[in-house]
């Protein structure tokens, strides 16, 4: 029984907050706080769960987020709040004694640059003042993470090749739209490629790798090679990978939108001027796209995200292994009002909250989620909403 905050009311934070609602024995206190109460109060009286209270803060100032904490003590930091905003909440959370748990990776503002060395950069600090730190507790990064590490645990004494898929069937009706916040998702998806092959980082042209993958239930899809956060720690964490790589489906009609909107101009992160006032074109970008948050009630279909992965089995034999999740659109707006993007991270971050607050995943410092036993939180995620599945000893389809 615990005080949770969560910092952030969106599409993510809307299903944390339904889900830890649905888990009082664990969470018996929620505090919802975003840079606009009102969306807060919204989301709490849609929920009606009587042990959530609200609150505004600008997750920009250590000031403010150290008045939150205070005035709150949380024993629990979720941080569904922007990329950007990591390192001043885990700042306010060490001069606050308060334990930290995110869904992505910090990104600056100003750069489109995905790493994780902002962050573990805290991890000293963290150690000292005895706070845990959990990294990456969405799908991907996040489940896929710990996808791995079940393998590893259970199936491999070596694992040498893993790629994350990740595909998204649905169809939300609208002419473009991101499933997430509009300035991280375009940032990351027009980013150059990378993956891990023999001990180092090979760069390949944006989304310059592609290639149709059969997806269960869904069929087959074109996917491409992005960079992802999560290769970086888990090529330290299981060094027997020899190559890590990480796909995404995209269909042409969103290429085609994505190619225009970085033709002319738009994907920008700089700041340019307009009659005499400085923007940003992704930001005003974002501000004309449809919001994420607003997709789920015409969205159909399903996502499928999981791990294929080939090495060595227990007995040392070569074997493959896929471990994957499939998640309906209609099924996740029935139950919280949001799409399946933002339930199969949502759902993640709240496990994860969990797996801390009843003490299975504690270990002071600043740790990635495949540093813990990935056993109960397998276990709670099948029990909150996210199935999973395996397929040993067949067809991965990559031929390289």
């Amino acid at each position: 029984m615990g005080k949770v905050l969560i910092i952030g009311a969106g599409g993510v934070g809307t299903v944390v907050a339904h889900k830890c609602a649905q888990n009082p024995e664990v969470f018996s206190e929620i505090v919802i706080a975003s840079r606009t109460k009102e969306k807060c109060d919204r989301l709490a009286e849609k929920i009606g769960a009587k042990n959530i209270v609200t609150d505004q803060v600008d997750a920009d100032s250590v000031e403010q987020l150290v008045e939150l904490m205070n005035r709150h003590k949380p024993e629990l930091v979720i941080n569904v709040a922007l990329p950007y905003q990591d390192l001043t909440i885990m700042e306010a959370c060490l001069q606050c004694g308060v334990n930290y748990l995110d869904t992505a990776n910090y990104e600056p503002k100003d750069e489109a640059k995905f790493e994780y060395s902002w962050q573990w950069a805290y991890r000293e600090r963290f150690e000292k003042a005895g706070l845990t730190a959990i990294l990456g507790c969405g799908f991907d990064p996040g489940v896929s993470a710990i996808f791995t590490a079940y393998a590893a645990k259970h199936h491999f004494s070596e694992m040498h090749y893993l790629d994350i898929v990740d595909c998204n069937a649905g169809n939300h009706g609208k002419a473009f739209a991101t499933n997430f916040n509009p300035e991280i998702n375009i940032r990351e998806i027009t980013q150059k490629g990378r993956y891990w092959q023999d001990g180092q980082w090979v760069e390949t042209e944006n989304l310059e790798i592609h290639q149709p993958l059969n997806y269960p239930g869904i069929g087959e899809r074109e996917s491409y090679l992005l960079y992802h956060e999560e290769l970086e720690s888990l090529v330290i964490n299981f060094p027997t990978i020899k190559r890590a790589r990480f796909w995404m489906t995209f269909g042409q009609e969103y290429l085609t939108h994505l190619r225009v909107i970085e033709n002319i101009g738009m994907a920008r992160i700089d700041p340019v001027m307009y009659n005499g006032q400085e923007i940003v074109p992704i930001q005003f970008l974002k501000a004309v796209l449809p919001d994420p948050g607003s997709l789920g009630e015409n969205y159909t279909g399903e996502t499928s995200i999981g791990c294929r992965i080939k090495g060595l089995n227990k007995e040392g034999k070569e074997s493959t292994y896929y471990i994957y999740n499939n998640c309906s659109h209609e099924e996740a707006y029935k139950e919280t009002g949001a799409q399946a993007v933002s339930y199969t991270t949502g759902v993640p971050a709240m496990v994860g909250a969990y797996m801390f607050m009843t003490g299975k995943w504690v270990n002071p410092g600043v740790r990635n989620v495949e540093e813990f036993d990935p056993d109960p939180f397998l276990e709670k995620l099948a029990e909150s909403g996210l199935p999973w599945h395996v397929i040993v000893d067949q067809d991965l389809e990559f031929r390289d």
